[in-house]
């Protein structure tokens, strides 16, 4: 059955491994939730078509079954009533049933099987989705944190370095003004004398010896 070699792939299908690769966890899963539940209601609809089937086979089986029993039945009563001609003929249809149990007794064994399978799939899926609408819940108060978090990042990042830039230039102009300030004023002061540097020179100074003088008289006066 091809619905069922398509729905053991999903079984063998890693969901972390889906969600690892994926760019947009929170897309990725809710694609992912939408796929399952069309998945689950084919599933759904095939499972219930294979039980079905499996039913009919056993209820086929056991009507042969219970139709053997009577050719015996039947037989048993034959011979006690000496008929043994008519024992021989429910035998013979009890042997043909036989044949038919068998062919019956296979398709039953092989509809069991591929119903237990569907009832696994069926179960995987409701038990998938159960756990991806949680994690689901989960990824998107994680993601929501992180977009918020590159925000505040990004936002940060470029604020800091525009306050720095402008910082920066206040900086570089205000040095330009003060420098220009410095220079004009230097421009405006009138000219500058170098005579009197020159007298400057000459002015009398005091010597060592005047203030040593100076000390020793001071000193004899105290006395």
């Amino acid at each position: 059955m091809s619905i069922l070699r398509r729905f053991k792939d999903i079984m063998a299908a890693n969901m972390n491994a889906l969600l690892d690769k994926a760019e947009n966890p929170e897309k990725m899963i809710d694609q992912y939730l939408r796929n399952l539940n069309q998945d689950l209601g084919k599933v759904k609809a095939e499972t219930a078509s294979v039980m079905a089937e499996e039913q009919r086979a056993k209820r086929e089986l056991d009507e042969c079954t219970s139709d053997m029993n009577k050719m015996e039945k039947y037989a048993m009563k034959a011979l006690e009533a000496g008929n043994e001609d008519d024992a021989k003929r429910f035998l013979e249809r009890k042997v043909q049933l036989a044949s038919k149990q068998k062919e019956l007794q296979s398709a039953y064994d092989l509809a069991a099987s591929n119903a237990s399978q569907m009832r696994q799939m069926h179960d995987k899926l409701v038990s998938d989705i159960n756990e991806l609408e949680a994690k689901r819940r989960m990824l998107k108060a994680k993601w929501s944190v992180a977009k918020t978090q590159q925000r505040i990042n990004q936002f940060g990042s470029t604020t800091g370095a525009d306050s720095r830039s402008s910082f920066d230039r206040m900086e570089d102009k205000i040095n330009r003004a003060l420098d220009e300030a410095n220079a004009m004023a230097e421009l405006n002061a009138e000219p500058k004398d170098d005579l009197e540097d020159l007298a400057a020179k000459y002015d009398e100074q005091v010597s060592v010896e005047d203030e040593l003088a100076a000390l020793k008289a001071k000193m004899q006066k105290e006395k």
